[in-house]
């Protein structure tokens, strides 16, 4: 196949994906700009909850008592989280199972009734779900196109490869058929603004947008992507997530959470980030320590009163693109890309279809005057 005939399949192949897939490119890509500054966001759109009045915390204990005099029969406490920075301390409920049966499973986490409190008080600020609010709901179209059953996240996840592909190939097309490649570069290389915006923003984008939608398409298809990327080392495996997240928190522990923060300081100093409770499925508490230097690390605690010892870190390629997709811990000049490399895809796709609805009114003209043409050459071909 020639140079040519390669630049006419890929610019076929880059138009229909952009055309057929820009109704969901655009929320997916504008969700996931959104929510980079994922804590800023929610500040304005749920200011009740960070309505603090100070940093000071309590005893532990104190935030898990406010809490459980709000749960609803059958719930039980299965989580505590500290803020970081200024912000209300969260302890999170779980419900109590609903019998089989009694409706179609969705996806997504499990249901969660989420306390926020004062750190100096313990006061309740807000009760609220970790299924409802602004913010979920763009974790989800951004995750699922709110589509449920598992179906949404594999769409997302396909959406990513294509959006791969169209990221390759758009640099392709970019790529000048004549002079130097920063021919290429210039703003004006055709008379149309949006032509030049797409060409422009484009090329600059293609890398970053070719990371993060390979990340999306990672993080949709664990299992294929962490294949091709081999078994992890056995002390990396642990148990299925997935499980351990639907687990049912005891309803009485042998430990209380100051004493298993206790013993977990002991093995590894530092600022409790959070704790969660033993489950049915792994009796241990566990809990997140944020040492003086180096990343988050998690020490599990046996609640029958035995050795607490640090936790392996889990997640390994796969903890790595998650990081890279949402900017976590990636730093502020990461998380600018990520920003822009959300918004131009929209932008993209807005200026794709003004260049393909162009082009087709001065084909139809083209042939309009190709068919008058016609006409006249047979009307002039008769009269000789």
């Amino acid at each position: 196949m020639t140079k040519l005939a390669w630049r006419r399949t890929w610019f076929q192949v880059h138009k229909w994906l952009g055309l057929l897939l820009a109704v969901l490119i655009v929320p997916i890509c504008l969700t996931g700009s959104a929510l980079v500054w994922h804590d800023a966001l929610e500040k304005i759109v749920e200011p009740q909850r960070y309505a603090v009045s100070g940093e000071t915390l309590l005893a532990p204990d104190a935030y898990v008592a406010a809490a459980t005099t709000r749960l609803k029969p059958g719930d039980r406490i299965a989580q505590l989280s500290f803020p970081d920075h200024r912000g209300p301390v969260t302890v999170a409920a779980a419900p109590e199972p609903e019998p089989a049966g009694a409706g179609a499973p969705r996806g997504g986490p499990p249901p969660r009734t989420l306390f926020f409190l004062d750190p100096p008080t313990a006061q309740v600020l807000e009760v609220g779900t970790n299924r409802g609010g602004l913010i979920q709901f763009l974790h989800v179209l951004h995750g699922s196109l709110q589509i449920p059953g598992g179906w949404g996240r594999s769409i997302v996840g396909w959406i990513g490869v294509a959006m791969m592909v169209s990221a390759f190939t758009g640099l392709w097309l970019w790529w000048p058929t004549i002079g130097r490649v920063r021919r290429g570069l210039r703003w004006a290389r055709h008379p149309n603004t949006d032509t030049n915006i797409h060409q422009t923003f484009g090329f600059w984008v293609a890398l970053p947008l070719f990371v993060l939608s390979l990340t999306g398409a990672w993080i949709s298809f664990p299992r294929f992507f962490g294949a091709l990327a081999g078994p992890a080392p056995q002390a990396q495996r642990g148990p299925d997530r997935a499980a351990l997240a639907r687990a049912r928190p005891l309803e009485r522990t042998k430990l209380d959470v100051t004493s298993a923060i206790a013993r977990a300081r002991a093995t590894m100093p530092g600022k409790v980030a959070q704790v969660t409770w033993p489950t049915d499925r792994k009796a241990d508490w566990s809990v997140r320590l944020q040492p003086a230097e180096g990343p988050l690390a998690t020490v599990s605690v046996a609640d029958d009163g035995g050795v607490a010892a640090l936790a392996p870190q889990q997640g390994g390629v796969a903890r790595l693109m998650r990081r890279v997709h949402d900017g976590t811990d990636m730093g502020i000049v990461w998380q600018v890309i990520i920003f822009i490399g959300g918004i131009i895809p929209a932008v993209l796709a807005v200026t794709g279809i003004i260049m393909w609805w162009r082009a087709r009114g001065w084909k139809a003209r083209l042939a309009e005057k190709r068919k008058l043409f016609g006409v006249a050459k047979r009307v002039s071909a008769g009269g000789r």
